[in-house]
């Protein structure tokens, strides 16, 4: 895949913004669940640069192959804590705003397990991981995960 532009060289100085916000956003909560956030958006959302990018980060990390190969299927998979869970279904609901109706029962579990602080982190990273799908995808972008990690 080619590119058709290097929005950093398009728009440096909101580029640059939006850059810092996203890392920023991804360290406010535990780094695990900012991954799975992350791969599971990129998943819903078929992203292909940021699959790549954050199944690297999250090797990286500590994730194990099991966690990231059973991601897509997380609701009949039993290695995924109560946290977690509640993580996935947001991510799922505000992802998928317009097919399914599901962020009331998402909100339940999301209450259960987070503080009204770390719900905004979580919200906020998922606007996140779906803005750069967006971009990615629409922009064709593609960048090495070592790339991304020596800029």
């Amino acid at each position: 895949m080619t590119a058709k532009l290097d929005l950093f060289a398009a728009a440096p100085p909101l580029a640059k913004k939006w850059m810092e916000l996203s890392i920023a956003v991804g360290a406010s909560l535990e780094p695990s669940l900012m991954e799975l956030v992350k791969i599971r958006a990129s998943q819903i959302n078929a992203c292909a640069n940021c699959l790549n990018m954050h199944t690297a980060e999250a090797r990286a990390k500590g994730e194990t192959e099991a966690r990231i190969y059973l991601l897509s299927a997380w609701r009949e998979a039993p290695c995924y804590s109560s946290r977690e869970r509640a993580a996935l279904a947001w991510t799922e609901a505000l992802t998928r705003l317009s097919e399914e109706h599901r962020q009331d029962e998402a909100y339940t579990l999301l209450q259960a397990e987070f503080s009204e602080e770390e719900q905004v982190k979580l919200t906020l990273m998922i606007n996140v991981i779906n803005g750069w799908n967006r971009l990615a995808v629409g922009f064709g972008l593609w960048v090495e995960p070592a790339a991304a990690a020596a800029a």
